[in-house]
């Protein structure tokens, strides 16, 4: 009976002790939270961008509200250079020069060029999450944002992730405008 007590105690007392480790090993870096992210919304983005047709990537809504929006090749080239820009931003570098202002470089004109740059993107913004760790996160002005005043790094990865969410969202209208079911939704 006192054995049966004992190891009762015991197992109550191993559980939790082996539940905590768990938990201990389960726990990601900011790092790795916020590359699980950009993960997500490459998961999302470059399919779509790749969903459209070429010859459709001129396409721009025209009628109403409309009136003055970008292009679909637009979008794409513009959510890429915002993972540039903001990337850069989280390393406290300045953009690679080959990336381009906000609307991407000129030269990037054709969908297998604009793709690459969409790849290249992710991959730069990966290298910048990668950067970030609980030291450096939230620290304020560490670096400088290109956005109105000062922010912190992992407030520039949140920042990047919803603006790429945004440019999806429309990405994803202009495939159904055009009679393209976006692959997230086959």
């Amino acid at each position: 009976l006192i054995m049966q007590i004992v190891s009762r105690i015991l197992l109550c007392l191993f559980f939790p002790l082996v539940s905590h480790v768990a938990l201990a090993q389960a726990r990601l870096t900011v790092a790795e939270a916020i590359d699980f992210w950009i993960t997500n919304a490459e998961k999302e983005i470059v399919p779509a961008a790749d969903a459209m047709p070429e010859e459709k990537y001129s396409f721009g809504p025209t009628a109403g509200a409309f009136s003055g929006a970008r292009t679909f090749a637009q979008q794409v080239k513009h959510a890429a250079a915002t993972n540039y820009i903001l990337g850069a931003a989280m390393l406290g570098e300045p953009p690679p020069p080959d990336a381009g202002d906000e609307l991407g470089p000129e030269t990037v004109r054709t969908k297998p060029e604009i793709m690459k740059y969409l790849a290249g993107s992710f991959a730069y913004l990966r290298k910048a999450a990668a950067a970030i760790d609980a030291h450096n996160a939230i620290v304020k002005g560490s670096p400088i944002s290109p956005l109105r005043g000062k922010t912190t790094r992992l407030g520039l990865a949140i920042e990047t992730l919803a603006h790429a969410m945004d440019h999806y969202g429309q990405m994803v209208e202009y495939l159904r405008m055009n009679g393209v079911v976006p692959p997230a939704s086959r």
